[in-house]
């Protein structure tokens, strides 16, 4: 199964419940290898960052094996409120 920013964005909502996803192929050409996400949740709030990623890579462990460079942001709703507003 190809690995589409469509299916990393489905699964993060459906497992992390989050509530605002994007997700960026930055590969050179399009290829799927390379993405950046951004991941808002309620379920990260209290967590340490390091564990927010973890969450992140069990959600896309299956994925993560065809992936070769993925940078993650995770962020609670408040977060991504005041980031907004700067």
């Amino acid at each position: 199964m190809a690995i589409t920013t469509d299916l990393i964005r489905e699964k993060l909502i459906a497992e992390i419940g989050a509530v605002h996803v994007d997700v960026e192929d930055t590969s050179p050409n399009r290829c799927a290898a390379s993405f950046k996400v951004l991941v808002v949740s309620p379920q990260f709030e209290g967590k340490p960052l390091l564990q927010r990623h973890r969450m992140v890579n069990t959600c896309l462990a299956e994925e993560l094996k065809e992936i070769h460079a993925f940078e993650q942001k995770t962020l609670t709703p408040e977060q991504w409120e005041k980031q907004k507003a700067q």
